[in-house]
């Protein structure tokens, strides 16, 4: 299964959206890399440790809040070995697509980011 990056500056927005996602998204495995030991901020280390954490053998798709989080991210899939995408997404929307499409036993790492990626087109007031 296709395993989900949350990655937000703060550790308590990363584990709330998980827990949102967890909560539409069933087995997907999702993990928090939030905050930077116990600052606000993000790190390019905990954010491959989560990577690698959330990968059964078939990708994950990293999600991000903004700014340096980007950066950290972009650097922690150059450090790890995981098949492993970003997706330009808004982080609770795109989590929520995510994961409700990675439990698709026809889901591929392409088909969560761009699940992730329709929530950009979201409108929430008429």
């Amino acid at each position: 299964m296709i395993g989900l990056v949350i990655v937000s500056h703060s550790a308590t927005a990363a584990e709330g959206i998980c827990e949102v996602a967890a909560e539409m998204g069933g087995d997907a495995p999702i993990e928090p890399a939030g905050g930077d030991d116990g600052e606000i901020g993000t790190s390019a280390p905990t954010i491959e440790d989560a990577i690698e954490a959330a990968d059964d053998g078939d990708g994950v798709v990293v999600l991000v809040d903004l700014g340096s989080a980007v950066m950290n991210a972009d650097l922690a899939l150059e450090m790890t070995d995981v098949d492993a995408e970003l997706a330009d997404a808004p982080i609770l929307e795109g989590a929520v697509n995510a994961a409700v499409e990675a439990t698709s036993p026809k889901a591929t790492l392409d088909s969560v980011v761009e699940r992730a990626e329709e929530a950009r087109d979201y409108r929430k007031l008429s």
